[in-house]
């Protein structure tokens, strides 16, 4: 078996795979968009989507083994690594922040849910999006309990919180981090606090206006008493305070990582960053108080479906990615505005973290920059304002159209079920993305007239 995976023989499979390599992926997507509809109940458990996902992974990925040897089994290889490494921040993150509850009762009107969501973009910029998610949702859905129509405000925070408000620092988005890993210096993302402001600020106005519009229709129901309920609200606490030093941990081995502490030149090798992110996890489960927890309804469920259904992503996305990877320059793809739909579009469906590296790739070679450097981002952003302004298109794209689908990014998934087991009834994959559909592509064609032309 060594020997065979070994063989030098075997053709690497990015320029070999057959088209219906794609098909695993696709499928994959649509049991994702529709069984759900067709199948509700049976969707439901987490077993079942594990079944599915295996279904469709575990095949191709013998395929891969089994017909491109070495290569195959090290790209296989390679996305379980980079999934365990998502899936230890995510995990991290999720465990911290459902330790900390904030007690009292936020007021649920028009204007205070605008400041929350306005906060959390900020906020999703220190902790990342995971993060921000898993701090603000479950106030956020308590303080609009008495709400009959609650749809809009969950989308609208997966918009904002979950996506588009981590666009500033590289701690924001998975994206921009792995851009920091590859050379872009630190504080590069924050020259693009005007798209973010534009983005952000509209996203803000609009869900405004539509929260007055629901509360009006949610008062007619309550027959005017709701706003009186919604402004009602008991003094604020933060409980699980402890557990903000544990998301600080979080950030500094991120950034430690970034800056291969303790290893420069060399980069941390696997399991550093993991097993740091596990005992910050440990640490926090075991200090927080099991009353903070039920309080905060915290239960495994979220988290575990994200990792089932991001097993199956991880592995049937190798396909298209190396497809883009390969295949990419017979795209024509060469404008910032080009770069910016191309890369936001695909982050819709494939992980927008490795859809940011495939098209940054492609921009550096553009300069003819080799990506074999563990820094050639850094080299393409010194290549001049035509380089910065592509890389800059990559990453508003990767990080704004990842609010596109649940599977844009990986917090939309946690917030759709703690919605859920708050007793908000989510839209389907395809009904979410009609309404990302009807706002978010307005949005950025905008940004694109502004900034991409």
């Amino acid at each position: 078996m060594v020997a065979f995976l070994a063989d030098p023989h075997v053709a690497p499979p990015g320029a070999t795979l057959p088209l219906w390599s794609l098909v695993p992926f696709l499928l994959l997507l649509a049991a994702i968009a529709i069984l759900p509809l067709v199948a509700h109940h049976w969707w439901e458990s987490n077993r079942n989507k594990g079944v599915v996902a295996a279904a469709v992974a575990v095949p191709f990925a013998a395929y891969l083994v089994g017909v491109h040897g070495a290569h195959g089994f090290g790209e296989l290889r390679h996305a379980t690594l980079d999934y365990l490494s998502f899936m230890a921040l995510l995990g991290a993150l999720f465990v911290i922040s459902g330790g900390i509850h904030i007690r009292g009762s936020l007021a649920g009107t028009p204007l205070a849910n605008s400041a929350l969501l306005g906060i959390g973009a900020v906020l999703a910029n220190l902790i990342g999006t995971t993060g921000a998610s898993m701090v603000l949702i479950r106030p956020f859905l308590r303080a609009n309990a008495e709400r009959q129509h609650k749809v809009h405000l969950v989308v609208f925070f997966i918009f904002i919180v979950s996506n588009c408000g981590g666009l500033l620092t590289p701690l924001g988005d998975p994206p921009l981090f792995l851009g920091f890993l590859k050379g872009v210096p630190f504080a590069w993302t924050m020259q693009l606090w005007r798209e973010w402001l534009v983005v952000v600020g509209l996203l803000l106005v609009v869900f405004n206006l539509l929260d007055q519009r629901e509360l009006a229709r949610d008062e007619k129901i309550d027959k005017g008493s709701l706003l009186g309920q919604l402004i009602e609200h008991e003094p604020f606490h933060v409980e699980g305070w402890p557990n903000l030093f544990f998301l600080a941990g979080v950030v500094g081995v991120i950034l430690a990582k970034g800056s291969d502490f303790a290893t420069a030149p060399h980069p941390w090798p696997f399991g550093v960053q993991e097993g740091l992110m596990l005992f910050l996890t440990v640490a926090a489960w075991l200090s927080t108080r099991p009353a903070t927890r039920a309080a905060n309804r915290f239960t495994f469920g979220p988290i575990i479906e994200v990792a089932v259904l991001f097993a199956g992503i991880f592995v049937t996305m190798i396909a298209p990615l190396l497809f883009l990877n390969e295949r990419g320059s017979s795209l024509g793809i060469t404008n910032a505005w080009q770069y910016f739909w191309a890369t936001g579009l695909l982050s819709s469906f494939l992980d927008n973290a490795p859809t940011y590296l495939a098209f940054a790739a492609a921009a550096a070679g553009q300069f003819g920059i080799p990506v074999e450097g563990a820094r050639y981002l850094g080299e393409l952003l010194a290549r001049g304002t035509e380089a910065s302004t592509l890389l800059m298109a990559i990453s508003c794209g990767a990080v704004f159209m990842g609010a596109n689908t649940y599977i844009g990014n990986g917090p939309n998934f946690m917030v759709k079920a703690i919605a859920e087991e708050n007793g908000v009834k989510m839209p389907s994959f395809l009904g979410y993305m009609a309404w990302s559909c009807a706002i978010l592509l307005p949005i950025f064609v905008v940004v694109t007239l502004l900034f991409f032309r």
